[in-house]
């Protein structure tokens, strides 16, 4: 069995250095911390993002890959991701950011697994540069922002992206970026305990009721930490496009779209991955681990075995086969 984590972050060296040359010219700032990792700020917001060398490190993320009983990452970058800068530059950050990971690929064929990074603030080099990176060796997912500058996912400036993914037969793979109510969320951690699993409510609201899952029907799309607040308010989704006009166009309940996603296992709690499981199906899940961030599991296959009442094939779909089936390894 080849156990895939579909939830690893990786900053390559080639992206950090680009920050580090260019940042400032683009608005942002880049420097070094106590135990100098480069640290990425942005003005008005106060998350910043510490580059840690297991995340930078292909060597080092082997290693931990192996201590965790990983055969395989799927990579992803995370905050700050390319939103931020002007379209010309996100480009080029996203072009580095995707031949790194197809070079990773290159040098590690059963390791690390490829995402797409796009410049979303300008759909026309998004799609210029997918179609390009889709080409690459290892690129097996187009990875996204649950939010981009402000807009929903429903946003009409995003449906040509979509569109591409589904011809290209390319799952989305979806990340919580900067929370929106970050003013009421800035003490206590509140900021990703509660917000990125707002996000992925959010974003499944926006896709669903804004049009896109049934203008794109084949489209894939994967959200992280066990779906966040989306399956457990499914009822009330319902409950919304029965009562209510701003719902009236919606042809179906919003239950009818559970399993048109994907759900990684970053839920913490192995009686809520049950109830995930009875909900979506078995084969909707996938492993995550959130590498190398401070919620994550240093344990994911751990994780997994604790589930109650899980059976063999039950674990094969979470630990691989779902997972394949996904990026289309198989």
């Amino acid at each position: 069995m080849h156990v895939i984590d579909t939830h690893a972050h990786w900053y390559p060296r080639e992206f950090v250095s680009l920050l580090e040359k260019e940042a400032a010219a683009n608005g942002a700032t880049m420097s070094r911390n106590a135990k100098g990792n480069p640290v990425f700020a942005l003005p008005g917001i106060s998350q910043v993002s510490a580059m840690v060398p297991s995340m930078i490190d292909p060597g080092l993320m082997l290693k931990a890959m192996d201590e965790r009983r990983i055969d395989a990452y799927a990579l992803s970058l995370t905050n700050p991701m390319v939103y931020w800068a002007s379209p010309e530059f996100g480009l080029e950050l996203s072009q580095v950011f995707n031949d790194a990971c197809s070079a990773a690929f290159s040098a590690h064929r059963q390791r690390f697994i490829g995402t797409i990074m796009l410049p979303m603030q300008d759909s026309k080099l998004a799609v210029q540069e997918l179609d390009r990176a889709a080409r690459l060796p290892g690129m097996r997912a187009v990875y996204m922002a649950m939010g981009i500058n402000g807009r929903n996912l429903h946003d009409k400036s995003f449906w040509p992206v979509y569109q591409r993914c589904e011809e290209l037969d390319l799952p989305i793979f979806l990340h919580p970026l900067y929370p929106c109510g970050i003013e009421r969320m800035s003490e206590f951690f509140m900021r990703n305990v509660l917000g990125n699993p707002y996000e992925s409510g959010i974003a499944a609201a926006s896709l669903i009721f804004g049009g896109v899952m049934d203008a794109f029907p084949k489209l894939v799309v994967m959200l992280p930490h066990g779906g966040g607040t989306f399956p457990w308010l499914i009822g009330r989704f319902d409950k919304g496009i029965e009562a209510r006009k701003e719902l009236k166009h919606m042809k179906q309940p919003a239950s009818a779209y559970l399993r048109r996603f994907y759900y990684d296992t970053v839920t913490h709690h192995p009686r809520i991955m049950r109830a995930l499981i009875d909900l979506v199906g078995i084969d909707r899940i996938v492993l995550g681990s959130d590498y190398d961030q401070d919620m994550s599991y240093q344990r994911p296959v751990d994780f997994v075995d604790s589930i109650p009442g899980l059976s063999a094939r039950e674990r094969e779909l979470i630990l691989s086969g779902n997972a394949a089936r996904l990026l289309n390894l198989e």
